[in-house]
């Protein structure tokens, strides 16, 4: 079975991630979508909300699956026997951190590939953290992600103002 990991911490999924997830699920039997707490963002989603809502999201796809994982990305490819690294590509500062990363991981796993996506250019500018952005400035993000995750972006802003 060829088993893709696409790692991430998907705060919160956009459609850009789904674009990619679309688009590789035609290449491999399953991949695995692997939520990762980032140490250095701030994430405005708990990882079980960006699980479910990357369950919800994908939910159209029969081959993916979502689950949380932390430590090294290579141990847990090695764990999963996965044969591929999917990562999305937006512009040239992309490639050049994937770059840099899909290299590390090719050391450390001679035996996995890192597979690049480019974005739909209807997402290319899309970022997680410019939809959060957006979105707490009152911004209008329904385009630019799942409905699900439309709607917990709205609850969980009006909860944050119920808050203050």
């Amino acid at each position: 079975m060829r088993l893709a990991v696409y790692p991430g911490s998907f705060d919160p999924v956009t459609n850009g991630h789904i674009d990619t997830l679309q688009k590789t699920s035609k290449i491999f039997d399953k991949i695995i979508v692997a939520v990762v707490h980032n140490i250095t963002k701030e994430a405005l989603f708990t990882l079980d909300e960006r699980v479910n809502l990357l369950k919800e999201s994908t939910r159209h796809l029969e081959n993916i699956e979502v689950e949380c994982f932390n430590g090294l990305l290579a141990d847990y490819l090695v764990e999963k026997r996965a044969c591929a690294i999917i990562r999305g590509l937006r512009t040239v500062t992309d490639f050049d951190y994937e770059m840099h990363m899909a290299l590390m991981n090719k050391k450390l796993l001679p035996n996995v590939d890192t597979i690049f996506v480019m974005s739909d250019t209807n997402y290319i500018f899309v970022s997680s953290s410019a939809i959060k952005e957006a979105a707490l400035m009152g911004g209008d993000v329904s385009s630019l992600v799942p409905p699900v995750v439309d709607a917990s972006l709205k609850e969980k802003l009006a909860q944050m103002q119920d808050i203050r």
